[in-house]
């Protein structure tokens, strides 16, 4: 993890909300939640102040009845440098009691991000460095400016990626993982598409955030409760034996879906060639 310098450490003199600036929530349009980092001075490198700030916003996300989509995006030139080397000065001189701590709200951080409830997108422009690339591996989809770069740096400074790796190793494999956990190259964005760390790539931020457009208009097509039904069936599958278990349990998902209000509104709508419920009469 790379990032800002350590002689410029965030001032912990900082009133809420200052420290609340950080770390932006907002509505874009209804049901899209944008959680945006706002840190551009230091490259959006984060810290334990800036991880607990977005545990909470996520929290409150995931609690608003109107959230169907996440926006992860950040301001200024890079997505993120990764962790700020003032949070790991003050780290490599705590105990391993407090480092456990710390390291455990940052692998909370990236499980509360990989099962949020509702479609997750990150948009990624510039550095993509560290922990950073958890968060994107954690977003369900990706789409990234083609001037954006990742690394897994944290071997460089004689570290491990050791809290993303389950979320970065599903992303790109246990293959890739093997050469980028152990090289710290920088990967490009071009070679990230291709590994799957990505899904699509644009010329420009204009460009990334109209894709951005195009993605959450696709999403809103689709029935809220089977999203998120479908959300959960992946993360419930992925990974798993296919067992008798695993085989009721689809079972069970697909007619449990079928009799709910959602379901039966969207095959009655499907059979009597109208729009659902769900999407607005401009579609």
């Amino acid at each position: 993890m790379t990032t800002t310098n350590p002689e410029q450490p965030m001032n912990p003199s900082l009133s809420a909300a200052e420290k609340d600036s950080l770390v932006k929530l907002h509505y874009s349009q209804e049901g899209v939640a944008e959680l945006i980092l706002n840190r551009p001075e230091k490259h959006n490198a984060f810290d334990d102040t800036i991880i607990q700030l977005m545990l909470e916003k996520l929290e409150l996300a995931e609690k608003n009845a109107g959230t169907q989509i996440l926006v992860l995006r950040s301001n200024g030139k890079h997505f993120s440098a990764g962790a700020d080397l003032s949070w790991m000065k003050r780290m490599a001189a705590n105990s391993h009691s407090d480092n456990i701590e710390d390291a455990a709200n940052l692998a909370k951080l990236m499980g509360v991000l990989n099962n949020f409830s509702h479609p997750t997108l990150a948009l990624i422009q510039g550095a993509t460095y560290g922990g950073a690339v958890g968060l994107a591996a954690c977003c369900d989809i990706v789409l990234a400016q083609d001037n954006a770069r990742f690394c897994l740096s944290e071997v460089k400074i004689g570290l491990t990626p050791a809290t993303i790796s389950p979320y970065v190793i599903r992303a790109i494999g246990e293959r890739q993982a093997r050469r980028f956990f152990l090289t710290a190259e920088v990967i490009n964005a071009t070679d990230a598409l291709h590994m799957g760390l990505v899904h699509k790539l644009v010329s420009s931020y204009e460009e990334l955030t109209e894709s951005a457009d195009a993605m959450i208009q696709q999403l809103k097509q689709n029935s809220p409760k089977a999203v998120t039904a479908a959300k959960e069936l992946i993360l419930n599958v992925s990974q798993k034996d296919i067992s008798a278990e695993l085989i009721q349990h689809t079972i069970e998902c697909i007619a449990d879906i079928r009799v709910s209000n959602e379901g039966q509104e969207g095959l009655s709508a499907f059979l009597n060639k109208r729009r659902p419920s769900w999407v607005s009469e401009e579609k």
